[in-house]
């Protein structure tokens, strides 16, 4: 399918630029041309350090001030809301008003909204297969407020562009299970840790790959439904355990011991500290398969962006100072699924 080509003109403001998701949207977007404006507590250390991201412009302002986000975002012709509490932590009191800061500010400019979902919103009911249109009935406090993010964005009335996606991994994802659980950043990998059931499929997606997801479908404007959902695919796993295997093989010792999550001991601290708590809450997702339906983004797109497994892998751990491969110099790759 040929693609629509962005107009250099056109104007996306992100809100949390810094974080993973944040950061390869800027660079994508940017590499197609758009001009890319970003929201920072502190824009001059921002922009030295993260020149890398290819944000032109930006803006001093706090996603918690409603202020300072309808004044980032005049002019813009889209908004990118990428801002998330670390660590699990505080979802009702910030990452809420957070959003409804940039449902304001898109509503002000009358521009669409790109969110990125995830699969919190679903319980056993939609399990294992889910689609866009699956019940939402989620397990958890933090699903509920995932569905009551998503549904904010309608009852405001503006234009949304939702894409939900399993686990995040890539060289910039500090939430990321990848360097809090599997492996450590900065440490050669001597074993791989995995969270879940060895034998439940689980999934993975990419950040650069959903980055030009984002950009794919937003240049494609026309073709959008008002509140449009799409679900990711990317990297899934029949065995969850191929993700550590894969691991151990990019790191170039098939052999390497896969452990097990200490979720015993986690459990026992869990009372002391509350990220232990929130990890805990969201096991589940590693006890049961759960997989993400692509195929109206495939219809939409042509293909899903999929970088191969190796490359993908290879750039995320050096990029989290693990290893020195020669894959993570290749050009990432976009082929059909």
């Amino acid at each position: 399918m040929t693609q629509m080509q962005s107009s250099p003109s056109k104007t996306l403001l992100i809100i949390g630029a810094t974080g993973g998701i944040g950061g390869e949207i800027a660079k994508s977007f940017a590499r197609a041309g758009w001009t890319v404006r970003a929201l920072a507590r502190k824009p001059k250390e921002a922009e030295k350090k993260f020149a890398h991201l290819g944000v032109a412009d930006w803006r001093k302002g706090d996603a918690l001030k409603v202020k300072d986000v309808l004044k980032a975002a005049k002019g813009a012709d889209a908004i990118f809301h990428g801002a998330n509490p670390p660590g699990y932590q505080k979802w009702r009191e910030r990452a809420v008003p957070m959003l409804a800061n940039a449902i304001a500010a898109a509503k002000a400019e009358n521009v669409r909204l790109l969110f990125p979902g995830n699969v919190y919103n679903f319980g056993p009911d939609a399990w294992p297969l889910l689609k866009e249109t699956s019940p939402q009935n989620p397990m958890t406090n933090k699903g509920a407020i995932r569905v009551e993010m998503e549904q904010m964005m309608v009852d405001a009335g503006i234009k949304s562009l939702t894409v939900r996606a399993g686990d995040f991994f890539g060289e910039h994802a500090p939430g990321s299970w990848l360097p809090n659980a599997l492996v450590k950043p900065g440490k050669e990998i001597n074993s791989v840790t995995y969270p879940g059931m060895h034998d439940k499929g689980h999934a993975w997606a990419y950040l650069p790959d959903l980055a030009e997801t984002f950009r794919q479908l937003v240049e494609q404007e026309d073709r959008l439904a008002d509140n449009d959902i799409f679900h990711f695919r990317g990297h899934f796993f029949e065995r969850g355990v191929d993700m550590a295997k894969a691991i151990a093989r990019v790191a170039g010792d098939e052999t390497m011991k896969v452990k097990k999550m200490p979720w015993g001991v986690i459990r026992l601290a869990s009372p002391f500290v509350r990220m232990l708590r929130e990890l805990l809450e969201m096991r589940y997702l590693w006890k049961e398969t759960v997989e993400l339906d692509n195929a109206k983004l495939v219809a939409f797109l042509g293909d899903e962006p999929h970088t191969p497994l190796d490359v993908a892998l290879a750039q995320s751990l050096e990029g989290m100072g693990c290893i020195q491969s020669t894959l993570a110099q290749a050009t990432p790759q976009e082929v059909p699924v």
